[in-house]
């Protein structure tokens, strides 16, 4: 039997109907009743202090102003205790019972009617409490006001429709939740439990948490603090808490933003990128924090995906939590929090290339790869980030890196253009024909080097209306060609007639043969007809991958060059012998643009050449 002074009531018909959605289906981790009991421990905490600025007769004035944590996994229990403002018997059944009195919500009402904002408090005690009952077979309340005439009482309930209130001596101040655990949920009375999840979720409560008497939240919650406040040392420590990290950051952005939403973000980029090192695909590692209580910890769609080798964290006192506090309702607000702190990022960057460049240069050796990715696939980054992107060129000493910007302030008066060539290395690109044009015109070209370059340019289009156009493009004009009438080159007839012959001896594997604007050195050279380029193409059958070869291409001749000359003449005095030099050198030019698929024919016609040749020594 129920002691005399026990008081029985029903649920409010909406408490049962919201505790049956909590147990069942509001959460999807079990564990998140710890952050939501130790958040509503925070938000008594802190209307406490509100209170004493007002009030002098303040109950058990000598407590301090934390939350405590017990666990005992013999009586399989654990104990949340703070020594905020506490409740009343009335605020008891209200807060509790009722689903429309929530102590939180009266508290930030009374607060916006003073023309105050409080943006400490967390969470709405009275919805998160009832996620203690997932794990608990029964909960116990003990409350008592901070008011000095009030008593203390102890609220009872197995959450199955009532509950029941009690007056309790000896309580103090404040409120402690005794949780009687489920056989199932019995984890939770494990000390290294809670211990993870307390770091996990509440770490940067502002409020001492002690977990069977020692401190667990050591970590200060930097981002809400002024920078100038704040030592090298401490954001070491917080950016190798928050990433997990054993390094120190190679670039840390701390800012804050009042509009279009209250933000605090402290971001950091690590010394390396794991994705480089081949450990796979990493995940965001910005965590998204609602008034210093995690929200995610990797929100997929906070941030854009090429961001995710960023660390830290991003808060916002503005967002309208669903009832879980696990995820957004109004995700488009989660997407202008997004792009408020991308901005800021971007620019961040922006400011670093030009300050400390050769920082920059390390940090896009480690991470270009993010920057390409966000060019060739986020539209609406596309312009800032393509500020971002760092070359190698035909004008700088190896090693050396020039950005977009540099390479347009450099162009001549009537160029329009931005050319680059994709190639393994500089050298590769250097000793091959495409280059020399360029050379010869004193017209800068971007060496690029790795396959994803080509996407980057061929998304990018246009830097600030010039085009970008592949230095070994097929049907690409340069302005002041060499005229091939000069002192030891074949003349205009002579040349077209060379084409014209080369055309029908290699037959139908050529598209069209023509003089070169381009070649200065080398006797001939092979383009693709389509917008894949030759180097490409290359690089893509080293990987092994198909990069659909086509059946024609386009064929260039230096009518400058000696082979040419000298071809010329052969083709009327030794036909066969320079329909032997003909295929070996077109085949020659596929070798080099990376588009001669099967090599045999060409090596068995080598040792032909080879034969004729040594008969005549």
């Amino acid at each position: 039997m129920s002691a005399p002074n026990v008081e029985k009531h029903e649920f409010q018909a909406e408490i049962k109907q919201l505790l049956d959605i909590v147990i069942h289906s509001l959460y999807t981790e079990k564990e998140i009743f710890v952050r939501e009991l130790i958040s509503n421990g925070s938000d008594a905490l802190e209307k406490l202090r509100h209170v004493k600025l007002t009030e002098k007769n303040i109950f058990d004035k000598d407590l301090d102003l934390e939350v405590k944590i017990s666990t005992d996994d013999t009586a399989n229990t654990i104990t949340i205790q703070d020594f905020g403002i506490g409740m009343t018997k009335d605020e008891l059944v209200k807060s509790l019972g009722t689903i429309a009195h929530s102590g939180s919500k009266q508290f930030l009402e009374a607060l916006k009617q003073g023309g105050e904002k409080n943006e400490n408090l967390i969470g709405q005690f009275g919805v998160g409490f009832y996620s203690a009952f997932m794990v608990a077979k029964e909960v116990k309340v003990y409350s008592r006001s901070w008011k000095e005439d009030e008593a203390g009482h102890v609220w009872t309930s197995s959450g199955a429709g009532e509950y029941e209130i009690e007056e309790v001596e000896g309580q103090r101040r404040g409120t402690k939740i005794v949780v009687f655990l489920k056989d199932d949920d019995k984890q939770f009375a494990s000390d290294s439990t809670i211990k993870e999840i307390v770091k996990r979720y509440s770490s940067f409560v502002q409020f001492p948490i002690k977990l069977n008497g020692d401190v667990v939240n050591t970590i200060d919650a930097l981002w809400l603090r002024s920078k100038s406040e704040i030592k090298d040392e401490e954001y070491t420590e917080f950016y190798k808490f928050q990433a997990n990290a054993w390094d120190e950051p190679r670039y840390r952005l701390h800012f804050s933003a009042d509009a279009p939403l209250a933000i605090n973000a402290l971001l950091f980029v690590p010394q390396e990128n794991p994705e480089r090192a081949g450990l796979g695909r990493i995940d965001p590692g910005v965590s998204l924090y609602c008034r210093k209580v995690l929200i995610d910890s990797k929100p997929d769609e906070l941030l854009p995906e090429w961001m995710r080798f960023a660390k830290g964290v991003v808060d916002c006192e503005d967002l309208p939590l669903n009832i879980s506090r696990e995820t957004m309702q109004d995700k488009s607000l989660l997407q202008k929090l997004g792009k408020v702190v991308t901005k800021r990022f971007l620019k961040f960057l922006a400011e670093e290339a030009k300050k400390r460049p050769e920082q920059y240069q390390e940090f896009f050796d480690k991470f270009g790869f993010f920057i390409k990715e966000g060019v060739a696939i986020d539209f609406n980054y596309k312009d800032e980030l393509s500020k971002l992107l760092y070359f190698e060129s035909s004008t700088l000493e190896k090693g050396k890196r020039t950005s977009l910007v540099d390479y347009v302030s450099r162009m001549k008066e009537d160029q329009k253009e931005i050319y680059y060539i994709l190639g393994q290395n500089r050298e590769a690109i250097e000793s091959g024909p495409y280059l020399e044009g360029f050379k010869a015109r004193g017209v800068e070209v971007l060496f690029l080097y790795e396959a994803v370059d080509e996407y980057v340019m061929s998304n990018l289009s246009e830097y600030e209306e010039n085009k970008l156009v592949s230095a070994d493009q097929g049907d690409l004009k340069l302005d002041d060609a060499p005229e091939p009438n000069e002192e030891g080159s074949l003349s205009e007839d002579e040349s077209k007639g060379l084409c014209s012959w080369l055309k029908e001896t290699i037959g139908d594997r050529v598209k069209e043969v023509k003089v070169s604007t381009r070649l200065v050195d080398s006797p001939s050279m092979a383009l693709s007809p389509d917008a894949m380029s030759s180097q490409m193409r290359r690089m893509m059958r080293q990987m092994g991958q198909d990069s659909g070869m086509p059946n024609e291409v386009l064929f260039e001749v230096n009518p400058r060059h000696s082979l040419m000359i000298n071809l010329n003449r052969q083709r009327e005095s030794n036909p066969d012998l320079a329909k032997l030099i003909a295929l070996q050198a077109f085949d020659n030019s596929l070798i080099a643009a990376g588009l001669l698929e099967d090599p045999r024919e060409m090596v068995t016609r080598t040792y032909e050449i080879l034969s004729q040749a040594s008969e005549k020594m």
